[in-house]
C-alpha cells in the first residue's frame, strides 16, 4: 500500500460555514501528489475508524485536505480541534466522472437527499455550474456554494 500517513497525530479543524469542508483534516506531505478534483482518493482509518475511497480535496500550494463528515465524528467521539490519530493510503487512481464527487461532497455534507427532491432540470443546472469551471479551486468554491443553497432550502 502506498501510505501518505501512518499513524500520524492531526488535528481535526473546525472552520464555521464552509459547507462540506466545516470539519477537515490537513493531510501533511501532500502538496506535491499530483491529481486533478475527484482523482485522489484515499482509504484508512482516523482513530480506528475506517473510512473508504473519501476525497482529498486539492488546495492551491499546500497539502490537500479531506473533509471528516458527521457520521466519522459521531463514530470517534471528536469535534474541532480535537487531536486523531490519522493512517491513510493512496488508492489507485483511476479517470472517473466527477459528477460522482459531486454527489458525494453533497453527501458528506448530508443535502444529497434536498439535491435528490430537485427536478432533474435543476440538479443537472448545478451539477454543469460546477463542471464548467476552470480549476480545481473554482470547482470547490462551486462546490460549497451548490452545498450551501442546498442548506437553505433543508428549511
Amino acid at each position: 500500500m502506498n501510505y501518505i500517513v501512518k499513524n500520524e497525530k492531526l488535528t481535526l479543524q473546525y472552520i464555521a460555514g464552509n459547507g462540506a469542508w466545516t470539519y477537515q483534516l490537513i493531510i501533511p506531505n501532500t502538496k506535491d501528489i499530483k491529481g486533478k478534483w475527484g482523482d485522489l482518493k484515499v482509504s484508512g482509518t482516523i482513530d480506528g475508524y475506517e473510512i473508504k475511497n473519501k476525497n482529498l480535496g486539492p488546495v492551491k500550494n499546500s497539502d490537500k485536505k479531506m473533509s471528516v463528515n458527521s457520521e466519522i465524528r459521531n463514530a470517534i467521539n471528536k469535534d474541532g480541534g480535537d487531536t486523531v490519530i490519522v493512517t491513510l493510503y493512496l488508492e489507485d487512481q483511476t479517470e472517473n466522472d466527477d459528477s460522482s464527487e459531486i454527489l458525494e461532497c453533497f453527501k458528506d455534507a448530508q443535502v444529497l437527499q434536498i439535491f435528490e427532491r430537485l427536478d432533474k432540470i435543476e440538479q443537472t443546472e448545478i451539477i454543469d455550474e460546477i463542471r464548467a469551471v476552470a480549476t480545481d479551486d473554482q470547482k470547490a468554491e462551486k462546490i460549497i456554494k451548490a452545498i450551501e443553497n442546498l442548506e437553505s432550502k433543508r428549511r
